[in-house]
């Protein structure tokens, strides 16, 4: 019997009685991080890391159930032995360690290798099987190096601030804002949106450093925007919230800005080619980190990725899930 499988509310463990990630509401969930289409509502007790605990407090509401299991410390479930390791997705992610009668799982839930500056970086697991995401599980994904997106986005904003522009960066409130923030330079006042500005809150007080930022509230002077940078969620764009800005300058951060027609879609002067997810190199490294014999693909480009792994040694298979984009 496989340790850990997919049913129509999630990833199960039948074993222990609990669901990693559950899409649906189910009696005991273990979370990999705080995005909204991995922690979700209606489950009656929880278990995560405490940067997500905190998070999903602030998201779902402060009564929730939620035991708070640090990195690679032990916890039991119905004799089911469960441990969080760092998954470098956003901070507070995690990767969960499954172990029952001598076989070990890892459900790696959403990760990246690329060191971020306020995550946790990617703590490979050895197991007999890993769950891995293939959100860009295709060759034409390739980052570039943190240290080289970060001048990008400072040599942008330069530019701008020069033209008296107001810089604006379309980029989700939890963790890539908060990756972009700290990756600022000192051209300007860095503003945020509320949502942003909420994640930062409880992001410091778990202990998290984060750049100055000022709330962009209705009592800030348009004067005070002039070569100033903005961070707010994608679905600000086009909104009316951004409407009364002007001579704006608009960006977006996301992998998807690898593809020409998504640049054009999302109708920006600036594509930013960052994701908080691994590339198609850094997928086939954590696949080899692990040491497993079977591999389940989910979520992304699962054929093109299952497909690779299993030309090259691998047991490789799909399973489908619910998990989407966070704030789309």
């Amino acid at each position: 019997m496989a340790l850990l499988k997919f049913t129509s509310n999630g990833i199960y463990c039948e074993q222990g009685d609990f669901y990693i990630d559950p899409w649906r509401p189910v009696e005991r969930a273990v979370i990999t991080h705080a995005h909204s289409d991995h922690a979700r509502w209606g489950m009656k007790s929880y278990l995560a890391h405490p940067i997500t605990a905190a998070m999903m407090r602030h998201r779902i509401g402060q009564n929730i159930s939620v035991d708070e299991v640090s990195y690679n410390n032990t916890t039991f479930i119905n004799g089911v032995k469960i441990s969080l390791h760092p998954a470098g997705h956003i901070p507070g992610s995690s990767q969960v360690r499954v172990e029952f009668g001598g076989e070990v799982w890892v459900a790696a839930g959403d990760y990246k290798l690329d060191v971020d500056g306020i995550s946790e970086p990617f703590d490979p697991v050895k197991c007999h099987a890993f769950i891995t995401e293939s959100t860009f599980g295709l060759p034409i994904y390739e980052w570039k190096q943190p240290a080289i997106l970060n001048q990008e986005i400072n040599d942008w904003w330069d530019i701008n601030a020069r033209a008296k522009k107001t810089s604006i960066i379309y980029c989700y409130s939890l963790g890539k804002a908060q990756r972009i923030l700290n990756a600022l330079g000192d051209q300007g006042k860095v503003f945020v949106h509320g949502a942003v500005h909420q994640s930062n809150e409880v992001l410091a007080s778990c202990g998290l450093a984060l750049r100055e930022s000022i709330y962009l509230d209705k009592n800030v002077a348009p004067k005070e925007l002039e070569g100033a940078m903005i961070l707010a969620p994608p679905s600000t764009q086009g909104s009316a919230w951004t409407a009364k800005f002007k001579n704006l300058a608009e960006a977006n951060a996301s992998g998807w800005m690898t593809l020409r027609g998504a640049r054009r879609r999302m109708n920006v002067e600036k594509g930013l080619v960052i994701s908080d997810h691994a590339d198609w190199n850094s997928l086939i490294t954590a696949v080899k980190s692990t040491g497993a014999e079977k591999v389940i693909v989910t979520h992304g480009y699962t054929d093109v990725f299952a497909k690779y792994l299993s030309e090259n040694g691998w047991n490789a298979i799909t399973e489908k899930t619910e998990f989407g984009e966070e704030e789309v």
